[in-house]
């Protein structure tokens, strides 16, 4: 099995289905983790010297946040039929989630200093803008876009239709040639819309050092430390994805694979 593709497990004792930190994938600023609670669970925990953006995906929660109360947040039962409500939380403050139905929340992060105070990001700053053509469209949901105020951390969502390739042409960002190229680690958290079946990621260097291709399940996640990363979902499965980003300078910029360079975006 593939070191980069993480398989999602049934939630522990801290709600956790599915975790990535600094240390497990060995980079310096993206972690990602997702918990499911059950309506009146809570959950909680730290920044310490991270941002972070809590992302519901789906069902109803009451956030605190930074000694403040966000109220009842939520409109989606799943990532597929809606927008999603985020809050944005800085480095050394407390959070907690009190799940008021079943809830599923991403908990995204990277390194930060604490420049920015905590805050809402309501669905209607987010948006869905469609991106590609033909079989090459997809639907963006931008969180925390390079344009929003965050120190490192990037967070959007992507739908991709059944039949329809996302992420492409193949781009990467690995490089630190700001504003030619920048470095941003990059997790990938897959749903399926029928939950079951799979979708198709592939990860890869022109020079062949790292050439992965897997089959995703409805949860899991793929990190993309560095190379081109395409994604495909199959005939008749939905997906859905959330991508946190992170690194030296807060922009995407990024460079085609050649081959398909000719391609629309």
């Amino acid at each position: 099995m593939t070191n980069l593709l993480v398989h999602s497990q049934a939630p522990g004792p801290d709600r956790v289905t599915v975790r990535v930190t600094p240390e497990s994938a060995g980079w310096k600023y993206v972690g990602f983790e997702v918990r499911k609670l059950a309506a009146g669970e809570v959950t909680s925990g730290t920044t310490d010297q991270t941002e972070i953006c809590l992302v519901l995906l789906g069902g109803k929660g009451r956030i605190e946040a930074a000694g403040r109360d966000f109220g009842l947040l939520g409109e989606r039962k799943n990532p597929f039929e809606g927008l999603p409500w985020s809050v944005y939380v800085p480095p050394n403050e407390a959070w907690s989630i009190r799940a008021e139905t079943d809830l599923e929340v991403a908990v995204c992060s990277s390194p930060a200093q604490g420049k920015y105070p905590a805050r809402l990001i309501k669905p209607d700053e987010v948006g869905e803008v469609p991106r590609g053509k033909g079989n090459n469209q997809r639907y963006i949901r931008n969180i925390l876009p390079d344009t929003a105020q965050a120190e490192t951390l990037l967070v959007v969502e992507v739908i991709t239709p059944g039949g329809h390739w996302s992420s492409y042409p193949p781009h990467k960002h690995d490089t630190d040639d700001y504003p030619n190229e920048t470095y941003l680690e990059e997790t990938y958290y897959h749903r399926l819309k029928r939950g079951s079946d799979f979708a198709l990621q592939r990860v890869y260097t022109k020079d062949k050092t790292l050439d992965e291709a897997m089959a995703v399940s409805d949860g899991d996640v793929v990190m993309v430390p560095k190379g081109y990363h395409p994604v495909g979902a199959p005939v008749g499965f939905d997906l859905f994805y959330l991508n946190v980003m992170a690194g030296p300078h807060r922009v995407w910029k990024f460079s085609m694979d050649p081959d398909q360079a000719h391609l629309p975006y």
